[in-house]
């Protein structure tokens, strides 16, 4: 009866928000008196993941889930739950997982929760807090079915090592491709991905064009941030869509995010508001962003990014 975890991993590498997601189930695991199993699919030194709390790690290995499809893996983790006879699966809330967790959800006949954002309040019955509303408020949700589906909201829980000795498993379910087959796949390799990003760096169409990016990656690199825009600058091909952040684009839940001439459109912030720390530049002190911003600095960020940039490595420098 333990609690079951999908480990999300990339080339063999579990993210971070892996580790959060084991953390949080040996939470749950703790308040239910259980432990935490968990699901690797094609990861590679899986035990770190006792270092997270995992006291067993289901190790599923097969050359057609390199590439990640949401049916084949829900199909896993549904499989790994019932032979766990779990009653909690975590899931994060990662664009994988939410695409991926219904499908759990409807296999196991479960209820589910996206986005929970701390350990349920109470686990009899049992109740988890959660965003709606894109952020901008909470939910305390019961989940009533025998088997409850909790999915963790970025950087919510956090991190914590927990020695346990694991247990490895080979496990071998049965797959299923489903109906979407993934022709290719193009990644950038050489930079920090948004969905990972602890912090990003955001420009909008007060850059004035592409020619002028070089301050926003300048910036990034610093910091190791990845970086981002806002959709009009997506739409007019300054930069491509995958870098679009916002309710139409790619959310965004990082620990720092800097907003470099962008004015604050509604649809902008919904996506960046789970975002812990928000910095805004911008020479206009009416800009609706200044409003949502923990800090904002009224200025021309052809000045003011420079400066940033260059105080920054200074920093560094003296602190290497």
């Amino acid at each position: 009866m333990s609690v079951v975890v999908y480990t999300e991993s990339e080339g063999g590498k579990f993210k971070k928000i892996a580790q959060e997601a084991v953390s949080y189930a040996k939470g749950i695991a703790d308040m239910m008196g259980t432990t935490v199993t968990a699901v690797a699919v094609n990861g590679n030194n899986t035990d770190e993941l006792g270092n997270y709390g995992a006291s067993k790690v289901l190790e599923v290995s097969d050359p057609k889930l390199d590439t990640f499809n949401a049916e084949a893996y829900a199909d896993i983790v549904a499989q790994a739950a019932k032979e766990e006879s779990a009653e909690v699966v975590v899931i994060t809330s990662s664009a994988n997982g939410k695409f991926m967790a219904p499908l759990v959800a409807v296999n196991l006949e479960a209820g589910y929760v996206p986005n929970v954002t701390e350990l349920p309040k109470s686990t009899s019955p049992f109740t988890v807090k959660h965003s709606v509303y894109t952020n901008k408020a909470y939910s305390h949700t019961e989940i009533k079915t025998a088997v409850k589906v909790v999915g963790l909201a970025k950087n919510a829980y956090g991190v914590y090592e927990n020695a346990t000795s694991v247990e490895k498993s080979s496990f071998s379910p049965s797959i299923n491709t489903g109906s979407v087959e993934v022709v290719s796949v193009d990644k950038a390799t050489d930079k920090v991905t948004i969905a990972d990003a602890e912090i990003v760096v955001s420009g909008g169409r007060g850059l004035k064009g592409p020619e002028n990016w070089g301050l926003i990656e300048d910036l990034a690199e610093v910091l190791g941030a990845a970086t981002a825009c806002s959709k009009p600058v997506s739409d007019m091909g300054w930069r491509p869509h995958s870098e679009h952040v916002g309710q139409t684009g790619k959310p965004v839940a990082s620990n720092l995010y800097i907003a470099i001439g962008i004015s604050g459109a509604i649809q902008h912030l919904a996506g960046i508001n789970a975002s812990k720390v928000k910095v805004v530049i911008n020479t206009d002190p009416e800009a609706p962003f200044f409003k949502a911003a923990d800090y904002g600095i009224v200025g021309d960020a052809f000045e003011v990014v420079p400066q940033l940039t260059q105080k920054l490595k200074e920093f560094k420098a003296q602190n290497a």
